[in-house]
């Protein structure tokens, strides 16, 4: 296959895996709801796991990180560059966060950022998922807890995989997630009323 071809295909099939709306056409199959508009209003899979419940959670958490990790693999199947690779991946978040389908209205990229990661490092996982369920007890707050997991995606590409370009690319897409989430963060203090009520809560089930 010619090369900007197989690039092409590659960018293109990232893009729409992403901007499968997995959250939301489950809101409206189970509940009748757009996700977007009822809890903290994110088509994403903590917001799934509050309000649709644990099974259709994990099923939002599973398919937004294979979005991300199929996106990479089309790409490696094609033939592409490393680059292009990432960029495929880059491309899948693109899609979860501005679907065309929803009028450019998605969730924040997380877990598909994490699939993404996860393909190209997979020692992301065991390590990651240590540090989520450490802050976890801590904070008693899923977002926060594996936001602050994914900090330690960049020191993995340096220390386990030593490719510095995974460390540029690790930090560059978790910032996508990050900025997103920095709008739901200032509500989150408002109506808790302080930074230590964001951050350290009673229990999981409490929500602000």
């Amino acid at each position: 296959m010619n090369q900007s071809l197989a690039i092409a295909l590659a960018l293109t099939a990232g893009y729409f895996l992403g901007s499968i709306p997995t959250a939301y056409l489950l809101g409206r199959l189970k509940e009748g709801i757009d996700i977007r508009t009822v809890g903290s209003r994110n088509m994403g899979a903590m917001n799934s796991f509050y309000r649709l419940g644990f099974f259709y959670g994990v099923i939002v958490l599973l398919v937004d990180m294979g979005k991300g990790a199929a996106a990479v693999w089309i790409a490696r199947l094609l033939g592409t560059p490393d680059l292009i690779e990432m960029l495929s991946g880059t491309m899948a978040v693109v899609g979860h966060n501005w679907p065309v389908w929803l009028k450019f209205k998605g969730g924040k990229g997380g877990a598909t950022a994490i699939g993404v990661i996860g393909f190209l490092m997979p020692w992301i996982f065991p390590i990651g998922l240590a540090i989520f369920a450490l802050l976890l007890l801590i904070t008693k707050v899923p977002t926060i807890s594996y936001g602050l997991a994914m900090l330690s995606f960049p020191f993995i590409a340096w220390l386990i995989y030593h490719r510095p370009d995974y460390v540029i690319f690790a930090i560059a897409l978790t910032l996508i997630p990050f900025i997103s989430y920095v709008p739901r963060l200032f509500e989150m203090r408002r109506r808790a009323g302080s930074w230590k009520g964001v951050f350290a809560r009673k229990s999981l089930k409490e929500r602000i």
